[in-house]
């Protein structure tokens, strides 16, 4: 059998999961039914992890054990705390990935080990390189990593005949990226990029966050400070954003939320669309500004873009589409689901990865400039802050280049190599991304050429070469951008922490499923899936129930547990459905 290679959508504030079967690519839908999974990770009350939806609904009652967001974190040395164990941003989104792995095993049957990640196309090294190894920490060979907005695009070209050059508009949660692509005859080539690794829909909440305590302090007269009180007020302002993309207006009500002088303080107000948009329009002509940016780096205008594809939930706020028809005189489309084609175009490159036949070939680009520093003449002055550019912004990666330079002074022993990212011509003012130190030069008169070569490959990672040309001596690193890449020892330790974490093994089918995994052995292993997801929630819902519900679910829950033990399928899905009925009688 064929081994896979899964699609990952891994986005700030939901991820999914596609394979590419039957010359098409599908979303695999999760052990609930759903095909989003919430980005969101905690540590329940038994020290078992919860991932997705457990994690979402925990996060309102236990702040302080559940971690979300943790895409913005990709790339940084800090820890973030969960339960009172600190964790790095790796290990938090290895827990989604393994998540997601889960979801794929159970579709298809058998052990899934490769993936194409996708990441937002303005992701550094760092963030590059972070992604790489939270994927080998879930036990998944990452063969190959794409940019966002490109994997739309390769989504898009599936169902669409014929050449355009088409502007790709990517708002998620917590990054925007644009991208103008030529397609044309099964190439999906693109042309340029630019974004914001610190911009989406986090900020849309955060702007609504700000306003409810405003709200707050002027009637009330008090600060809402404490964690599970902001927790609240959080999730009140993502539901007001969501319904804010439907309706012109939004109650936002949270009772019991504070107490002043013993007395109970309840929430209750009314955000129009026209205030929220007010909120945010900055944001929104911040994003405009980098699709000029991209535009120019494709040496195009506005009139030359003959479709919009709008990726990423947060351009479902109305506000987006309308200030890009009126730039553009065009109506975004939207017949590609903005939450899934990020991931359907993974599995896409999936299937070509793997050597299956899909319908376009890939080109992407680089959305930053690369070089190093040199001693010459700045501003008229003779300086070493001199930045010589070696791989140009929006080249058509993989792409190898290199650049000859010269030692300064007669036997010079050792130089100094660096690596920038940026394009002012005083490298202090570019993001320094590493440096190494090539030593033992030959004994050489001033001039002696130093060689070196800047590589960036298909997954966007730098590496970069030092070598002197008269002796061969050569030094070579892949740029980590002061971002300690984890050791193989660490990667181990984080894998088994996860691993304790989840409390299982990696897939093993049974010794019948080797050769082939019949639909009845799928239901069955998803119906338990399932039914563990329910009494998860079952647990956590009862402690608030009513006596009398309470004890309901508790038999329910034994019911439950009993059909499991004994592999009962048909009171499997009876003592499910009950209890699944119950806990929405509750919910609503």
């Amino acid at each position: 059998m064929k081994e896979p290679i899964i699609g990952i959508d891994l986005g700030t504030t939901n991820s999914e999961v596609a394979i590419f079967q039957g010359g098409q690519p599908k979303i695999i839908s999760l052990p609930d039914g759903t095909q989003m999974l919430p980005s969101v990770v905690g540590i329940g009350a038994d020290n078992n992890i919860l991932v997705g939806a457990p994690a979402y609904n925990q996060y309102l009652l236990k702040p302080d054990h559940t971690v979300k967001s943790i895409k913005r974190k990709m790339g940084q040395s800090e820890k973030v705390s969960m339960a009172g164990q600190e964790y790095s941003p790796q290990e938090i989104s290895a827990a989604i990935l393994k998540e997601l792995k889960r979801s794929a095993e159970l579709h298809l049957g058998q052990a899934v080990s490769k993936a194409v990640i996708t990441v937002p196309a303005y992701f550094n090294d760092a963030q590059r390189q972070a992604t790489r190894e939270a994927g080998e920490i879930a036990n998944l060979e990452v063969v190959r990593m794409i940019n966002e907005p490109t994997a739309a695009a390769l989504a898009y070209e599936a169902g669409h005949q014929g050449s355009r050059k088409i502007l790709v508009y990517d708002l998620g949660g917590g990054t925007f990226d644009v991208s103008v692509v030529q397609i044309e005859e099964g190439v999906v080539e693109v042309i340029s990029s630019h974004g914001n690794n610190q911009l989406g829909g986090d900020d849309f909440d955060q702007k609504i966050v700000d306003h409810i305590l405003i709200t707050i302090e002027n009637e009330h007269g008090v600060k809402a400070t404490a964690t599970s009180t902001m927790a609240r007020i959080v999730r009140a302002a993502e539901t007001a954003k969501k319904a804010l993309s439907d309706q012109p207006f939004a109650k936002i009500e949270e009772e019991y939320l504070l107490e002043k002088k013993g007395q109970p303080i309840h929430l209750s107000m009314e955000l129009t669309r026209e205030q929220y948009e007010e909120m945010i329009f900055p944001y929104i002509e911040e994003t405009l500004q980098a699709v000029h940016t991209a535009l120019y780096g494709a040496d195009m205008t506005a009139s030359d873009v003959e479709q919009i594809l709008l990726v990423g939930g947060a351009t479902r706020t109305p506000l987006v589409s309308r200030r890009l028809e009126e730039v553009f005189n065009l109506k975004p489309h939207g017949e590609v689901n903005p939450d899934l084609c990020v991931a359907l175009g993974a599995a896409i490159q999936g299937a070509a990865v793997g050597g299956d036949e899909v319908s376009a070939v890939l080109v992407d680009v680089t959305p930053y400039t690369f070089g190093t520093s040199f001693f010459g003449d700045l501003d008229g002055m003779p300086s070493p802050h001199c930045y010589a550019p070696i791989i140009a912004k929006n080249t058509p990666i993989p792409v190898r280049k290199g650049e000859i330079f010269f030692t300064m002074v007669d036997g010079q022993e050792e130089t100094l190599v660096t690596a920038f990212q940026g394009e002012d011509q005083d490298a202090r003012k570019n993001i320094l991304l590493g440096e190494f130190m090539i030593g033992g030069l030959g004994d050489f008169p001033a001039g002696n050429p130093i060689l070196l070569e800047f590589e960036l490959d298909l997954n966007g990672i730098l590496h970069v070469s030092a070598m002197e040309k008269e002796t061969g001596l050569e030094k070579r690193i892949t740029i980590d951008n002061a971002f300690a890449p984890m050791e193989e020892q660490s990667l181990k330790q984080a894998r088994e922490r996860l691993g304790s974490l989840f409390g299982d093994v990696e897939f093993t089918p049974d010794e019948s499923d080797q050769e082939e995994s019949t639909e009845a052995d799928k239901g069955n292993r998803t119906e338990i899936v399932q039914a563990k997801a329910l009494i998860e929630k079952a647990e956590r819902m009862m402690v608030d129930a009513e006596e009398e519900d309470r004890d309901e679910i508790i038999d329910l829950l034994e019911e439950l547990k009993d059909a499991m033990n004994n592999k009962d399928s048909n009171a499997l899905k009876t003592a499910s459905g009950e209890l699944a009925d119950i806990l929405y009688y509750l919910e609503t």
